[in-house]
């Protein structure tokens, strides 16, 4: 069976700040220091045998950079076009079956 500490302190390395915060980039006295959204689990066991096994895994997304120019720092959120047509496309579907509810109610 796999060493349940080696599987943990592998989840502990993958999960370091510079998951969440990548290296600034510096181009014309702009500073960019991007940022994500990092999140993970652990998982693991076994039987009476020995027999057994574990995992992790890990999601990571981008939420946008601070922007350090001139002294000041500004924050920059990230935009996630898929997220917002997926929302768009259910405020859609809704008005649609919105509209033909009440069409439907007319018609008797």
């Amino acid at each position: 069976m796999p060493d349940l500490d080696a599987l943990l302190q592998g989840h502990r390395d993958a999960l370091t700040v510079r998951r969440v915060y990548g290296d600034p980039i510096e181009r014309d006295g702009v500073t960019v220091v991007p940022a994500a959204s990092v999140f993970g689990g652990t998982g693991g066991g076994g039987d009476r045998e020995g027999n057994g096994g574990g995992g992790f895994g890990i999601r990571a997304r981008p939420v946008g950079v601070y922007e350090l120019r001139d002294g000041e720092v500004r924050w920059r959120p990230a935009v996630d076009v898929s997220r917002i047509m997926l929302g768009w496309q259910l405020v859609s579907a809704l008005a649609v079956l919105g509209a033909w509810s009440v069409a439907r109610r007319r018609a008797r």
